[in-house]
């Protein structure tokens, strides 16, 4: 799984978070994002029917390099569930060493949120493979910057949370290892024509065009 998460993550360190979205559209605007380039998918749980769309993600991309995975993992059970649906990836708005455990227990890719450097020392020994911090409009570049002065190199940091093609690159130069990307890149209702447009600004964004 760590392999697998890796080589998508190199490919593109942008998260894509479709929060809202329902089985019957989750394919379509899947293959929207990926033909603009994401290879990480993410299906917060506090969707409609969120399991249903991760496993047809999961089915869909399965002979890809495409991750699949979960946000607003809050508890260990739905740790579980995500795995039984065929995700590979638990995010999370806070940091719950149980949750973190329970993913690298069964090999799945975890990324809590964190918001302090007592929060992230303690996500990544649990298990964390990288954070997120969140929400990232409450921090800044200089926060990040920050923070990673003290925590281990190599530690991956995502801010999440009004992210903006415009504000990638001062989040880059602090110190950012990616982006999860949430209402400026998808919202239910916009067009597959709108979420793949504004993949693309994120896509260039992220590449420095």
């Amino acid at each position: 799984m760590i392999h697998h998460f890796e080589q998508a993550f190199a490919q593109c360190a942008l998260v894509a978070i479709l929060r809202g979205i329902t089985p019957n559209e989750a394919v379509a605007v899947g293959d929207a994002l990926v033909e603009a380039g994401f290879r990480i998918i993410e299906v917060p749980l506090n969707s409609p029917d969120p399991f249903a769309s991760i496993s047809l993600l999961a089915r869909h991309f399965s002979a890809t390099d495409v991750v699949i995975g979960a946000g607003t993992v809050l508890d260990r059970a739905s740790v579980e569930q995500v795995e039984q649906a065929g995700g590979k990836l638990i995010i999370s708005p806070n940091c719950n060493p149980a949750v973190i455990t329970e993913a690298a227990a069964r090999e799945l890719i975890a990324v809590p949120g964190i918001a302090t450097p007592t929060e992230a020392l303690a996500a990544l020994d649990a298990g964390a493979a990288a954070l997120k911090l969140f929400p990232a409009e409450a921090a800044s570049p200089a926060v990040l910057k920050a923070m990673r002065a003290v925590l281990p190199s190599g530690t991956r940091i995502l801010p999440v949370g009004g992210i903006t093609p415009e504000s990638i690159a001062a989040w880059r130069a602090a110190g950012a290892a990616g982006f999860g990307l949430g209402s400026g890149l998808y919202r239910p209702g916009i067009s597959i024509g709108e979420v793949r447009a504004s993949a693309t600004r994120f896509i260039a964004a992220s590449r420095g065009d």
